[in-house]
């Protein structure tokens, strides 16, 4: 039996009352009257959307009636290219952390997109799973479920490990391909609250993050979820399971993670948890994954409406983001997986990147990156007029692994001292110098090594500053600044190294500012200095 939590709390106090009257014949009477009208009026509030979800799962179901709330957004690009994409706040922040948590955190093997793979016949994750867990007839992905218990989740040590690391904005993987809701949802009986950890995980990091004064994001990858033929052909996140294991899809409720359902039933249900959860966590950040572009225009404009109005009630700046420009650039930011731009950009971007060079959601044998790497990725990016978005990869049990702290920790050490260098600049008139260049920008980048040659520019007011991505040993030369190069007529005051400080000794020659660097390397990973002019 589905349970909808809004029906029973909506409906479960008159309902007992009417059972009283069944004992004397009339009861049927009212009850019927009831809940023709109840469900009519009910109906009657409902704009556009909710009136069939449901029938697919054989019960008249209501759910929360969103209507798009009075503001100055209507469900239409025109009017919501009035919306401000990449509010200053945003700008600022340049550096935010959230991470691939959930039930596919339990099998640890492979992804986390195990929960497809494990149904693929032909797969390795296939055979991982018979052999370590049976056939998926006996054993299937739901039956991960009760074994994500988060024990050892502590929101607040999270939220204060994210703060160290300088991170400005955070949040969880709300809800991922698989169809488990990380939140206490009344859409779904698969969420957080109802089965496995029963917590409302994404209501706790709320609170948690908000309360050391960072920006709350949620992501969603559901677009993909929904098994269905399009032009002609299976798509969905468990077509494996359409293809291999039908007889899976004839449990209702298991069916409902599967994304088994009629295409309006499931577009309804997509539009539904986005609106839940604007309603429940007011979030700052709405990020998508691909498959965006599978959902009608029609939905994704009645939502960003939606979110857009409530967020000018609560008198809020907030942005969404799309892969692929599956938003257009005047209503969301753009953002690149494991990626980056290659040049400068007029535009506000994000980059989604993973601090392991495998999964994005812990595995036994994942390989983590260096601080150094995860670093200058973020110092290239800035440069550039982007922000960067770090998945982490916490075991299932709730405790984030040693290694990946310690990136964290690296990050913040070195932030704290250098960060004015990172938040709340903008790009110069070119983004660096040095022969370490991507040659494509775009998604799904390959992974560089820097040297001393390598400087990246970011300013704040009158002022600039320069990063050198190795140690530039005696001497810092920045050639960008020699007059022959005609981006700089003002002569150079102070120079200070961020690290320590301290004042620097400089000195203009034909080819550029030479800056006397500290006599001892006293920090690592980058070297970061300002640059006052007369």
């Amino acid at each position: 039996m589905i349970r909808y939590k809004f029906v029973m709390g909506k409906y479960r106090d008159k309902a007992l009352v009417f059972q009283h009257f069944s004992n004397v014949g009339i009861g049927w009477i009212i009850m019927a009257v009831f809940l023709v009208t109840g469900f009519t009026n009910a109906l009657a509030q409902q704009s556009d959307s909710y009136e069939n979800f449901g029938a697919h799962f054989g019960e008249k179901l209501q759910l929360p009636s969103y209507i798009i709330p009075n503001g100055p957004y209507q469900p239409n690009w025109n009017s919501l290219d009035k919306h401000d994409e990449s509010p200053k706040w945003f700008r600022d922040a340049k550096f935010g952390i959230y991470f691939h948590w959930g039930v596919y955190s339990v099998p640890a093997f492979d992804s986390e997109w195990y929960p497809r793979n494990m149904y693929n016949k032909k797969g390795k994750v296939y055979k991982h799973h018979v052999a370590t867990y049976g056939s998926p007839l006996k054993f299937g992905y739901p039956d991960f479920v009760p074994m994500f218990k988060a024990e050892h989740f502590d929101a607040d040590a999270w939220a204060k490990l994210f703060k160290q690391a300088g991170a400005r904005f955070a949040g969880p993987v709300a809800e991922h391909h698989d169809g488990f809701s990380m939140w206490d949802s009344d859409w779904t009986p698969w969420n957080a609250m109802d089965k496995g950890p029963h917590q409302d995980i994404v209501g706790e990091l709320e609170k948690a993050i908000r309360k050391q004064g960072m920006r709350f994001i949620t992501t969603f990858h559901h677009s993909k979820n929904n098994l269905w033929k399009k032009d002609g052909k299976w798509t969905g996140h468990y077509t494996f399971v359409n293809e291999y294991f039908p007889s899976l899809l004839k449990d209702p409720e298991r069916a409902i993670m599967y994304g088994d359902m009629p295409r309006k039933t499931f577009l309804q249900m997509w539009r539904g948890k986005l609106e839940e959860v604007v309603n429940k966590y007011h979030p700052d950040i709405m990020w998508f994954d691909y498959r965006l572009g599978f959902i009608p225009d029609s939905v994704k404009t009645k939502y960003l409406a939606y979110y857009f109005n409530k967020a000018d009630q609560w008198g809020k700046d907030v942005v969404v983001t799309s892969k692929h420009k599956q938003f257009p650039d005047a209503v969301g930011v753009e953002d690149f997986e494991k990626g980056r731009t290659n040049k400068l950009t007029k535009n506000a971007w994000l980059t989604d990147d993973t601090i392991s060079k495998g999964s994005w959601c812990y595995t036994q044998d994942l390989e983590i990156k260096s601080t150094t790497e995860v670093l200058h990725t973020l110092i290239d990016i800035v440069s550039k007029n982007g922000q960067l978005l770090l998945n982490i990869s916490p075991k299932a049990d709730g405790t984030i692994p040693e290694n990946q702290k310690d990136v964290l920790r690296g990050m913040g050490n070195w932030l704290d001292p250098n960060g004015e260098a990172i938040y709340g600049t903008r790009p110069w008139k070119i983004f660096g110098e040095g022969p370490t260049r991507l040659k494509k920008g775009g998604a799904f980048v390959k992974s560089i090594q820097y040297n001393a040659k390598d400087i990246r520019f970011t300013t704040k007011g009158d002022t600039l500053y320069a990063i050198d991505l190795a140690w530039p040993g005696q001497e810092m030369v920045i050639h960008s600044l020699a007059a022959s190069r005609g981006l700089e007529s003002r002569g150079v005051g102070k120079v200070t190294y961020l690290a320590t400080g301290k004042k620097l000794n400089s000195h203009m020659e034909s080819d550029g500012l030479h800056i006397e660097m500290p006599e001892k390397q006293d920090e690592k990973f980058a070297y970061a200095v300002r640059i006052e002019f007369r």
